[in-house]
């Protein structure tokens, strides 16, 4: 009892790094056999991806029922705003870095075939988020269907919680106060699998080093190490310049944050971290209508890591051929990538996804998928703790704008 109270109040962080750090050594150690922790590992993961969805759904309609249409319309344009500007920044980081360095010179092309990846049109993202059926949008964890009903059942709890219909505003206030039961029990629930995510975190650490190992990651050190190095003037530039833009303090964010952006980096999944990162977002001062509407919606549509891996990607992808890109075949690449890192984050294999796309447009062989997917889960990681670190200085900046608004608004009726 005395040792399990000691674990339980230890520091989260402590105990995902010392899990992870010893997944490592057991892999490298032992090898190919480690993967029979595997399955250790993917119960985390199913456990955070189980309660994801529900905390999604509870949460943005509880944050829509706060806000009227033009507060949602205002919120929703910001944060596209947002991650437009950084996503298109990271491309450039990527880009610019991998142009500089020149990974991929001394590498040649793995000799497996890659089946291009389906890239889903306009009309199908838009049927995407209009489901047929209620209950297959959940089943199959459809988060833009999922985002769509909760903002429909959230602005239909306000009207009910508004009518003039004495009956109906009971059914309102009741149907409110289910969900905010719904939303504290998962949380809660949240706060049990945590105790289990270092021993999952300690399995898939083992497993992926143990049939990887290191052979894998020297021989495309270069390429991983630029990714890193984007990684860092990332964070360095554009989240910290952000953050300090808007007045946020930031060894305050980050050390209210650093849960959040350490599950995402160990688990690899930006929409597993979601509950985490919620909380996170939370102490850090971002007030709940808008951490409950923004973080989920960042989930399904922000990519920064993505969009930085498929600007290095690509100049990699050139290095291994011998091609070489024209100014305007740049200017190209960071668009294209902006808008599609934008909108296929949502999607399963939104990284493959996006880089098959755009060594199509520029007619690179898609075997070089393959060649990278050898420090897929390294690059993933840093990758994934962008993603959630970008989706939560959204929602600062969004709460930081928004209440600079509310404040002139307040006086300027004071003055009347």
């Amino acid at each position: 009892m005395k040792l399990w109270n000691s674990y339980k109040n230890s520091s989260f962080i402590l105990k995902m790094t010392i899990g992870f750090v010893l997944g490592i050594l057991v892999g490298v150690i032992v090898g190919p056999p480690a993967e029979v922790l595997k399955p250790l590992g993917t119960i985390l993961i199913n456990l955070l991806s189980m309660i994801a969805t529900p905390v999604v759904f509870l949460t943005v309609v509880l944050a829509v029922n706060k806000m009227n249409p033009k507060e949602l319309g205002r919120t929703g344009g910001k944060l596209i705003l947002y991650y437009g500007t950084t996503t298109a920044a990271a491309v450039l980081i990527g880009l610019g870095l991998a142009l500089w360095i020149n990974p991929g010179e001394s590498l040649s092309l793995p000799s497996v075939s890659v089946d291009e990846p389906a890239n889903p049109s306009f009309s199908d993202v838009l049927l995407n988020i209009v489901p047929s059926n209620l209950f297959t949008a959940f089943s199959s964890g459809n988060l833009m269907a999922i985002l769509f009903i909760a903002i429909i059942v959230g602005f239909t709890i306000s009207n009910m919680n508004f009518s003039n219909d004495e009956k109906m505003k009971r059914y309102g206030a009741y149907l409110q106060e289910l969900f905010e039961a719904g939303d504290a029990l998962f949380f809660k629930i949240l706060s049990g699998i945590l105790l289990y995510a270092p021993i999952g975190i300690f399995a898939i650490a083992a497993s992926t080093f143990g049939t990887q190992g290191w052979g894998t990651f020297t021989s495309l050190l270069k390429f991983t190490g630029v990714f890193y190095l984007g990684i860092i003037l990332l964070w360095a530039f554009i989240y910290t310049g952000i953050l300090r833009i808007f007045k946020v303090p930031v060894r305050h964010f980050y050390a209210q944050t650093r849960e959040a952006f350490t599950t995402a980096f160990f688990t690899s999944s930006s929409i597993a971290t979601l509950p985490v990162a919620m909380e996170s977002a939370k102490k850090a001062g971002i007030s709940d209508k808008i951490v409950n509407f923004s973080l989920p919606l960042g989930a399904v549509f922000n990519s920064d890591g993505g969009a930085l891996r498929m600007g290095a990607s690509i100049v990699f992808a050139a290095n291994v051929t011998g091609a070489n890109f024209s100014l305007m075949d740049l200017v190209t690449i960071v668009i294209v990538g902006t808008l599609l890192s934008i909108g296929t984050a949502g999607i399963p294999a939104a990284g493959l996804v996006t880089l098959a796309a755009v060594l199509t447009l520029f007619d690179l062989p898609l075997e070089i998928v393959a060649l990278i997917a050898g420090v897929d889960a390294l690059i993933g990681m840093g990758g994934t703790a962008s993603n959630v670190v970008g989706d939560i200085i959204g929602a600062a900046v969004v709460d930081k704008s928004e209440k600079k608004a509310t404040h002139a608004s307040q006086l300027a009726v004071d003055s009347e």
